[in-house]
């Protein structure tokens, strides 16, 4: 792949709806099923619904936790949604004998005691104080995206953004090139364009933003 951004389709879900949003976008996007097919890319998306042991395994039997491997060793651009963002950290509850990939430290919680399970539904991304987001930039302060999940990232110093869930729920965290979004971007109208915009950038192929 010479360039583009390659969005890892590893037959979970409708990993489509994330790669449309980008061909929205006017990127050179492409779903990918073969590592080799990554390679060369300016940029990779991991996304992902469902369980995080039934993604990993998948991601694992396609080989294509090869092309996230080669992605990070060659400092890319990198984004993970939703389960494409639980999977960079070392584990979760939801699936404790399987592992992550280890991107991230930390392990994946279920959402607060409390709350209804998944949170479904619209809510707002609040920044974390002197945190510098360049997925959300420009996107203005306090946002409103949509989730669909009952599990996130525990909070740690990757963490970005949250959201108000029972307590603060991670909802955006980011080292280096490694970015990743816990709600659907690609289901959250205008601002999730522009956010997936900012990915866009980054990887050098300047968005035509909706």
């Amino acid at each position: 792949m010479d360039g583009g951004i390659a969005v890892l389709d590893y037959g979970i879900g409708n990993l489509g709806s994330a790669h449309k949003a980008f061909v929205h976008l006017g990127a050179d996007a492409r779903l990918v099923t073969d590592p080799d097919d990554a390679a060369g890319a300016a940029g990779v998306v991991l996304p992902g619904v469902g369980a995080f042991g039934r993604c990993a395994q998948a991601l694992r039997s396609t080989g294509l936790h090869r092309a996230v491997d080669d992605a990070l060793a060659r400092g890319v651009p990198f984004l993970g949604i939703c389960v494409g963002l639980q999977l960079l950290y070392e584990g979760s509850e939801e699936s404790p004998s399987v592992p992550g990939l280890g991107v991230l430290p930390g392990t994946v919680r279920s959402l607060p005691a409390g709350v209804k399970r998944p949170q479904m539904q619209w809510n707002q991304l609040v920044i974390r104080p002197g945190a510098d987001s360049g997925l959300l930039a420009g996107i203005g302060p306090e946002p409103w995206v949509y989730f669909v999940h009952s599990y996130a990232p525990e909070l740690s110093d990757d963490a970005v953004a949250t959201c108000d869930y029972g307590g603060a729920v991670v909802a955006v965290a980011e080292r280096g090139p490694v970015w990743g979004a816990q709600f659907h971007p690609e289901k959250s109208g205008s601002v999730g364009l522009g956010i997936l915009a900012n990915f866009v950038a980054v990887c050098g192929d300047p968005p035509r933003r909706a």
